[in-house]
């Protein structure tokens, strides 16, 4: 069947098609998309993308066999973009990005940027650590935030291609160094990025470490499912698997409590649109300006592997599957985005992104009731995140 079905599809009745169709409406889209970006195309390529003082960095770009595109580059080990195909199998990415390393260099808000050594918030960037007090950088009014003033997102890794049946893949290494934004022990940290022949990105985390210290790692990509830039996210559809979520003070570091989202405007076990309780009249929607919140996932067992979040958008039909090992999912909802310049010539407005972290909960090193991120000699971090995409 042509790609003119797709143009043609009310989009009611594919919402509405039994699950077969919606499956055979996903292998059309992927056969033209095919058909388009040529599937033969090498699975993964290189090229130059500036420099950091005397380090290079690449961007590699990761391909499927149906044209789905992930591009990465060594800086902050980041994804730049990632395409996928909408219901007529137009390919856009996915995530805000930039064509070029400079924006990067000036400081963006992490824009798909892998952070650590700590992701999120350590309250006063104060922890105590087998009877001794660190103090970290504090780079978020009276916080530390993401690892410090150059956290890991800051850093050029180095990339170890590596091809498979599956898919091809990328490792990227950083070893930071003990002491490195105020935190104990070298951690040799590593993320894979896979982007496997059945339509999915898989990020494994794995790290070792010299000494006690936190560990908490993340991606920070802000997702648009429309795949344009100029539009907000408040008409996406999100349901996320928890029942219970972290509440937070006015420096929006959690107050400890896990309470229930039951009734309240944190209730996303059930799809909801963004857009339709942002504005409540909520205290912690408030303080956080909207949503700036981890939210606990329901989970058989601790470190099970299991859904976290769907991301859907109506009017591209695209849809994000998140499964995560990881015991939290930060949703933030680009409060704070305030037109910062993209690579198309356009700026990312006040909500045109939104991120979907899997991460331990924030300030975990100063609260003995959350899950434990604390890394030792001899152990290893080891975490995975997989993003599935479909459409609808």
């Amino acid at each position: 069947m042509s790609a003119s079905f797709f143009r043609s599809l009310p989009e009611t009745a594919a919402r509405r098609a039994p699950r077969a169709a919606r499956t055979a409406l996903w292998a059309h889209v992927l056969a033209a998309t095919a058909s388009v970006t040529h599937a033969a195309a090498p699975a993964m390529t290189k090229v130059p993308f500036g420099h950091v003082g005397d380090q290079s960095v690449e961007l590699y770009t990761l391909a499927n066999v149906h044209g789905i595109e992930a591009r990465i580059m060594t800086y902050g080990a980041t994804i730049v973009s990632l395409k996928t195909p909408d219901r007529r199998g137009r390919l856009r990415s996915i995530v805000l990005g930039f064509d070029t390393l400079a924006p990067y260099l000036a400081g963006v808000p992490y824009f798909g940027a892998t952070v650590g050594r700590y992701a999120n918030r350590i309250a006063h960037g104060r922890f105590v650590l087998d009877g001794k007090t660190y103090q970290l950088p504090l780079n978020d009014g009276p916080n530390s935030l993401h690892g410090g003033s150059r956290g890991f997102d800051k850093r050029v890794w180095t990339a170890q291609p590596i091809e498979s049946a599956a898919g091809p893949a990328l490792r990227l290494t950083y070893v930071s160094a003990a002491g490195e934004e105020g935190y104990p022990g070298t951690l040799t940290a590593r993320v894979t990025y896979r982007l496997t022949n059945d339509d999915a990105l898989s990020i494994e985390y794995d790290a070792t470490t010299t000494a006690p210290t936190p560990v908490n790692l993340a991606n920070h990509a802000y997702f648009n499912l429309t795949g344009d830039p100029q539009r907000t996210i408040l008409g996406h559809v999100l349901m996320i698997a928890a029942s219970r979520f972290t509440p937070v003070d006015a420096m929006l570091i959690p107050t400890g409590e896990l309470r229930a989202v039951a009734g309240t405007a944190f209730d996303f076990r059930s799809p909801q649109r963004i857009g339709s309780r942002i504005d409540a009249a909520d205290e912690q929607l408030r303080l956080g300006h909207g949503y700036d919140h981890n939210w606990v996932l329901d989970k058989p067992a601790p470190h099970a592997m299991g859904l976290a979040a769907v991301l859907s958008e109506p009017s591209s039909g695209r849809v994000v599957e998140v499964r995560t090992t990881q015991p939290g999912l930060q949703f933030y909802s680009g409060n704070f985005l305030d037109g910062k310049p993209a690579g198309t010539g356009t700026v990312f407005a006040h909500r045109t992104g939104m991120c979907l972290e899997t991460q331990h909960f924030p300030d975990s090193p100063n609260h003995a009731s959350f899950p434990s991120t604390i890394l030792r000699p001899g152990q290893r971090y080891s975490e995975l995140t997989v993003l599935r995409f479909r459409v609808r």
